[in-house]
């Protein structure tokens, strides 16, 4: 009797840091973990590396902006390897500017990496889960999802925008058998430190907890921040 194939985990906007945490967390609990990113090269080494540790990964490098791109993403992953279970929006663009200063193109293109994105990415993962009642989805937020810094105005009015649209999905999609959440990182990720920031490591164990978490009592959002950290 043949084994049942691994299910499926997508993760879109993988770094070095928190991306690749979440690629091995599931990785770990026997998930086939698919790393999308723009950087070809980045995602095939950290796919790699992930699979030199025991895991299963797949490199799908892929343009979250791109609505064709992302199609193609779950399309690939459905049809080649099976239905995702958990997809994880982890993309983004910091950008720092005097609000007089900044510009409009800049504006767009930060709103695009970091919200529209996230939109195309729920939306197509939704497309897949709603028809099976189930899956999680979960978005990467930040500090400024709750609030805009000065200088900050085109990183916060994208993590504004991904909060609002995953707390629009959460409401339309819980009922529907889908959990979706959204995740608030209140300060710097660090890997070296974990007195000044917060370790990815630790992180993604967050976010594999809200994923195997009761449909009694799902978690819409988490905040996150180092333990001296001042909020």
């Amino acid at each position: 009797m043949s084994a049942s194939p691994a299910p499926i985990a997508v993760v879109v906007g993988v770094g070095e840091g928190l991306g690749y945490a979440l690629g091995k967390r599931f990785a770990a609990a026997g998930f086939k973990v698919a790393l999308a990113a723009r950087n070809a090269e980045r995602v095939e080494r950290l796919a790699e590396a992930i699979i030199e540790g025991g895991g299963q990964a797949l490199a799908l490098p892929t343009d979250a902006r791109d609505e064709r791109e992302v199609m193609e993403l779950f399309d690939a992953l459905e049809n080649q390897h099976g239905p995702v279970q958990v997809t994880v929006f982890n993309a983004g663009a910091m950008y720092r500017s005097p609000i007089a200063e900044m510009p409009s193109d800049m504006f767009e293109e930060v709103w695009r990496a970091g919200c529209y994105a996230g939109f195309l990415v729920g939306r197509e993962a939704a497309r897949r889960m709603a028809p099976r009642a189930n899956g999680t989805i979960l978005f990467t937020g930040a500090t400024a999802s709750l609030r805009g810094g000065a200088q900050f105005a085109a990183f916060a009015a994208a993590k504004h925008g991904l909060r609002a649209v995953a707390q629009s999905m959460a409401r339309e999609l819980g009922p529907k058998g889908i959990h979706v959440a959204h995740v608030v990182i209140d300060g710097r990720i660090d890997a070296q430190s974990e007195d000044v920031g917060l370790a990815p490591d630790a992180i993604a164990e967050t976010y594999y907890r809200l994923h195997t978490q009761s449909r009694s009592a799902w978690t819409f959002e988490a905040d996150l921040r180092p333990w001296g950290e001042k909020f």
